[in-house]
């Protein structure tokens, strides 16, 4: 694909069907046995889901150092938050409809007013969870997380980064929500990619309009800047894997350039990353901006694919939305 960076160092497979996949809590999984490989500080603790978590790895590699609690999430973080206070570097995970879902007081009360830097990983978010159906597809969680102070939240594009982002938040010393998905998706960065906890990145140079994208989204947001491109449309894809802290300046120097922005994730609209870049955007560069995600309703059983269609969260319906903002929008 043109106009992606050459310091990005993406695969140069993207936007081509046979692309590599991989589900994004594998990377986690790896991230985890290398963060413990580097330091015994570092406990797990997982809610009965330790093989679909992809824990199972740290737990065979240091099973002392392994907590099974049992379908207890509040259990499972008031013990990551007293281990915490006893200097150790806990993960936690679950399902993301359990925990944050389950257990966000635990977490507010616990962690984030002690300031322990507890790792909360909420696995199967998002829609693309699939035919376990709305119960199973947690899609408020990062409007519950952003909220809380002290807490980082990131949402990892793929595998690959998800190991990244892992073995950064083993290390940053505050409070962590790592949100993952569940089905395998494309993996379109690589060992060279940057990432840093708190920096948005530019994957695709542009000038016509912005797709500020996080999580699983982002590979779409190229695949829509692709379809763009087809159309004489040239968008600037921005990848935005740290909800919080948000780096409002790239954002804002894109929003400047294009004068429209869209956003795009896989949770609800109302609260989430769309949210966070409209109050980052009303201050510092007040542009239209128009939030794709779920629009103030649960999910529904499919197989992902047949999900992210019915929701519009596709790199075609994304490109659709761009073509009528400008429309609409933006000054002839």
């Amino acid at each position: 694909m043109s106009n992606i960076p050459l310091n990005m160092h993406l695969s140069d497979d993207v936007g081509h069907d046979g692309i590599a996949e991989e589900p994004i809590r594998k990377g986690f999984g790896r991230g985890l046995k290398k963060a413990g490989e580097q330091d015994d500080r570092i406990v797990a603790l997982c809610a009965d889901l330790t093989d679909s978590t992809q824990m199972s790895a740290f737990r065979d590699a240091f099973p002392a150092r392994f907590v099974e609690v049992g379908i207890a999430e509040q259990n499972l973080v008031t013990l990551a938050a007293g281990m915490a206070a006893m200097g150790k570097i806990p993960f936690t995970s679950s399902y993301a409809a359990f925990s944050p879902g389950r257990n966000w007081e635990q977490i507010r009360t616990t962690i984030c007013l002690n300031q322990r830097p507890v790792k909360v990983v909420g696995s199967h978010a998002g829609v693309s969870v699939g035919p376990d159906g709305a119960t199973h597809q947690m899609l408020e969680d990062i409007a519950l997380m952003r909220v809380l102070p002290g807490m980082v939240v990131i949402a990892p594009a793929d595998s690959v980064e998800a190991e990244k982002a892992t073995l950064a938040t083993a290390f940053n010393d505050t409070p962590t929500y790592l949100r993952l998905a569940r089905e395998a998706s494309p993996v379109f960065t690589t060992e060279h990619t940057p990432f840093e906890i708190g920096k948005a990145y530019v994957l695709r140079a542009g000038t016509d309009i912005t797709i500020c994208a996080t999580g699983t989204m982002t590979y779409q947001a190229l695949l829509a800047a692709k379809t763009l491109a087809d159309d004489g449309i040239s968008a600037e894809v921005v990848h935005v894997p740290t909800i919080k802290p948000l780096d409002t300046e790239t954002i804002a120097t894109s929003a400047r350039k294009t004068g429209l922005v869209i956003t795009a994730e896989e949770a609800q609209a109302a609260g989430g990353f769309g949210s966070a870049v409209c109050e980052a955007l009303s201050e510092l560069c007040p542009v239209p901006v128009r939030r794709i995600g779920m629009k103030d309703r649960f999910g529904e059983s499919g197989t992902p694919q047949e999900l992210l269609k019915q929701f519009g969260l596709t790199g075609v319906q994304i490109a659709l939305v761009a073509h009528d903002l400008l429309d609409n929008v933006k000054p002839k």
